[in-house]
């Protein structure tokens, strides 16, 4: 039996080397034939490869991957990958496609693939026309979008990059010329400012406390006054107890 082909196309290279390897773990048996950084360049692989699977991007420059899914979709089953868009996510859902979140987890993605061997085992027809709901989509990605948090951190490692969920983060703390990202399994140095994480992370999920800290809030266990009269906030884990500055304990007035 010939073994079924991929292609994965995502803008961020660490991305597509993770989803590569998470692949490889959970079906051995996939060959992945190409690897594409924008949607031109995935439209070239599947008609030069015709794989049996393509995992797309939503959002990549140039060609989108819900464009190049229009394009491919007659022959080849589509995976989505995204940061979360509430309405893509619901008509996915509602049209039973298959899409994966990022960050995109083991247990996540052995699900998809177990649909995705299901699908392939018992329908014997060519994929499911997606035009109609890839249409929808077309038209509601023209409307102004949410506000796009970050969701992973790109920290070095060695040689190499060391790819970190948000939500992993304890908090951020400012270091000379550095931000160390403080996590369970320890600590990584990157070289965003406090002030520029501010801008980009979920102010739902991370409160900047200090000049140079913010916090995971999910993270928190305590908070108190010192005699000095600031902020004292204690995390779960028991280890780190970090600073509030005046400005910000309005932050932690009693609801």
């Amino acid at each position: 039996m010939t073994p079924p082909k991929a292609i994965i196309a995502d803008d961020e290279e660490p991305l597509r080397n993770y989803l590569k390897v998470r692949l490889n773990d959970v079906w051995p048996e996939l060959v992945i034939c190409g690897e594409a950084e924008n949607g031109e360049r995935a439209l070239a692989l599947a008609e030069r490869f015709k794989p049996d699977i393509a995992f797309l991007d939503i959002k990549m420059p140039g060609l989108s991957g819900m464009e190049a899914a229009q394009k491919i979709s007659s022959y080849c089953r589509i995976v989505f990958i995204t940061a979360f868009d509430q309405y893509a996510v619901e008509a996915f859902e509602k049209e039973a496609v298959d899409y994966l979140l990022k960050p995109v987890t083991r247990q996540r993605l052995a699900k998809t693939v177990s649909r995705l061997k299901l699908k392939m085992e018992t329908e014997t027809e060519r994929p499911p026309d997606l035009s109609r709901m890839l249409d929808q989509l077309m038209a509601a990605s023209q409307a102004p979008a949410a506000p796009e948090y970050l969701q992973w951190i790109k920290a070095r490692h060695g040689d190499g990059i060391r790819l970190i969920p948000t939500d992993n983060a304890d908090y951020f703390m400012a270091q000379d010329k550095y931000t160390v990202v403080k996590t369970a399994t320890g600590e990584s140095l990157i070289k965003t400012s406090i002030k520029e994480l501010a801008e980009i992370l979920d102010p739902s999920k991370f409160w900047r406390i200090h000049r140079g800290t913010i916090v995971n809030v999910s993270r928190i266990a305590q908070v108190s006054r010192s005699v000095t009269g600031r902020g004292v906030l204690k995390l779960k884990d028991g280890r780190d107890t970090l600073t509030i500055s005046r400005r910000y304990l309005s932050l932690f007035k009693q609801m």
